[in-house]
């Protein structure tokens, strides 16, 4: 087994975090990743409403008698969601993790923090890192420029942005984007991190609860078969490639304002393709880490097998390069 300080903070058998996924953050492949023994996270705002979000949490604990937490995103919108409704429902339900990703977020960690709930605040630079920590957050989940979903501005690769704000930070930090086995787990511990935090991984997984037509995709692509969109509107977003992405990709390129692309991106006609199992029916999210990506085992298969590479890379073929000095 491996003890760090997330493990240690949130009760877990392993240093393993299941990010939130929009659609797919549900009670199935929560549960099952808290049985394997890692932290599972409902996404709030997967959930219609506070009152879904409180049925989703009963439904899970039915689940599982583990520790698991909640996702919540705050985004600015003209319409946005009841965040502070959401917020609520988690403190009531007793949760006691919590994922929160986005900024403005000083009033909810000020609630969850007197709740006793632990805030682990997801970011891509050590800066907005920083200003989580004066915040109150209690640990931050640092994403690097792999990772799926949007990777910030800097395009800052986890190699150098984590060990970076594992010197600046005097709270822990989980590693994020880019890992999906044990070597990925010894590499993020060595750079200073207190585990891992892995989102597409788990969408290849048996429990995940999205059409299986989208897990062979990623099993079947390489490292190279993702399209960054967005870039021209100053929010990049990293997605699986297929023609929805190269099409948003050329009117991009053409100047087009967002309104013309904003038909093709649509989080419902997402959603649809993940239901159906049509890949080329909306845009889909993931990482650089689909080229490491070979199988689709249960979540219980896929944790003990990342925990134990970890361990027979740190004990066996790292501490076998540590040769003792001539006498």
């Amino acid at each position: 087994m491996l003890k760090t300080r997330l493990t240690e903070m949130f009760g877990i058998a392993k240093p393993i975090v299941q990010g939130g996924m929009q659609w797919v953050g549900r009670a199935e492949l929560v549960s099952a990743v808290s049985n394997a023994g890692g932290l599972g996270m409902l996404t709030a705002l997967t959930q219609p409403d506070p009152d879904a979000l409180a049925a989703e949490i009963a439904r899970t604990r039915t689940m599982t008698d583990k520790p698991f937490g909640v996702n919540l995103t705050i985004l600015p919108s003209i319409n946005p969601p009841p965040y502070a409704e959401y917020r609520d429902v988690i403190i009531e339900s007793g949760v006691k993790a919590v994922e929160t990703v986005g900024g403005r977020i000083h009033d909810h960690v000020n609630a969850f923090n007197a709740a006793g709930v632990k805030v682990i605040h997801k970011c891509t630079s050590v800066r907005h890192a920083l200003a989580a920590e004066r915040m109150g957050a209690d640990m931050i989940s640092i994403d690097g420029f792999e990772c799926a979903g949007h990777p910030g501005e800097d395009d800052i690769p986890g190699l150098v942005l984590i060990p970076a704000a594992a010197d600046q930070l005097g709270i822990p930090i989980i590693a994020s984007g880019g890992f999906a086995d044990g070597r990925g787990l010894a590499a993020a511990l060595a750079l200073g991190a207190e585990g891992i935090n892995m989102g597409t991984r788990f969408c290849v997984t048996e429990e995940a609860p999205l059409h299986r037509n989208f897990k062979e995709a990623m099993v079947d692509r390489a490292e190279t078969e993702t399209d960054l969109i967005f870039r021209s509107y100053r929010n990049t977003a990293r997605v699986a490639r297929n023609s929805i992405s190269q099409e948003v990709l050329r009117l991009e390129r053409e100047g087009a304002p967002f309104e013309d692309v904003a038909p093709l991106v649509k989080g419902l006609r997402g959603r649809e393709g993940l239901e159906t199992g049509d890949t080329e029916h909306g845009i889909w999210t993931a990482g650089t880490v689909i080229g490491l990506i070979h199988d689709i085992p249960t979540c219980q298969v896929l944790l003990d097998r990342i925990v134990a590479d970890a361990h027979a890379i740190m004990s066996g073929r790292l501490a076998g390069m540590l040769n003792p000095e001539p006498a």
